[in-house]
């Protein structure tokens, strides 16, 4: 490890940074310096400016992936070289917001009835009884589900933060089967070929698009369309908006409110006001239609 990346980690964990953050962070500084073929204390403003170019014409990432390259470099530019004149003037992308994708209910029991890996089937029903991310369900230890209590405990929240959510009976009875099953000692659901280590988040992608496959649902699902159907679904059935904020871990209830615009419950019970008024019944025309 260089000095230079030596430096770079020790600020990020003195921040506090989740390792995802701190992993992702370095991966793009080092991508930024292996471009150019130089170390990233050599180059300024005009690199970032044609790094940016690169791969948004050349690589074709997505917006989201750009914006994360510029916040890696503003953090190693502004924290680690205390040179905030680098990246002031970077072009600061406009991220789209699309609309999550969510499941049907029914798409959700076509999906867990059609996983028949026992360890696969709890991972999955975990994912979208708790809503839990797929960086929160892969550190899950086994003393995390309290049945006592009927919670689960979710110690490595984005941004440091812990908190409780609720544990679903059927993922209890789920969890049982499975524990009897393979008995996980240390992580709820460690690796398979390593099972001091929980999973890592390649295999738990696979998991999901191949029950997604098997369910043959028509869409790509991916550990996070869970997380996005449990927020929706509970919105649907009246929970409120800042309790789903609670049990989604957001810090700012704006990022729990986009759940309102795909519920389609709310917006099949909301009244026009076109309704509210009384109008007389309409009758056809004369003719044409036109006024003469």
């Amino acid at each position: 490890m260089t000095e230079l990346r030596k430096r770079m980690l020790e600020e990020l964990q003195l921040r506090n940074y989740s390792p995802e953050t701190q992993r992702n962070y370095i991966d793009a500084i080092s991508r930024f310096a292996r471009h150019f073929g130089k170390s990233p204390d050599k180059l300024g403003p005009e690199e970032i400016r044609t790094y940016q170019l690169h791969l948004l014409k050349e690589k074709k990432i997505a917006w989201s992936t750009l914006g994360l390259n510029l916040c890696a470099l503003k953090f190693f530019y502004t924290k680690t070289l205390h040179q905030a004149w680098v990246v002031e003037k970077a072009a600061n992308p406009k991220v789209p917001r699309p609309l999550p994708t969510v499941l049907s209910r029914d798409e959700v029991v076509r999906v867990l009835d059609g996983t028949h890996n026992l360890k696969h089937r709890a991972l999955l029903a975990t994912l979208y009884s708790t809503g839990a991310r797929a960086a929160e369900s892969r550190l899950l230890r086994v003393e995390d589900i309290d049945s006592q209590r009927m919670l689960v405990f979710i110690r490595h929240g984005k941004g440091g933060q812990q908190r409780y959510v609720m544990l679903s009976a059927q993922l209890l009875e789920i969890l049982k089967a499975y524990w009897r099953w393979r008995q996980p000692q240390e992580w709820l659901f460690p690796s398979a070929r390593f099972p001091d280590r929980p999973l890592d988040f390649s295999s738990i992608r696979k998991m999901c698009r191949d029950a997604g496959e098997q369910a043959a649902i028509g869409k790509r699902l991916h550990p996070h369309l869970l997380r996005h159907s449990f927020a929706s679904h509970l919105l649907e059935d009246g929970v409120n908006l800042r309790r789903i904020q609670v049990l989604l871990g957001h810090a700012s209830i704006k990022t729990t409110a986009k759940y309102l615009l795909v519920s389609q419950q709310t917006v099949q019970e909301t009244v026009s006001p076109l309704d509210r008024l009384k109008l007389n019944s309409p009758h056809l025309p004369d003719g044409d239609g036109r006024r003469r």
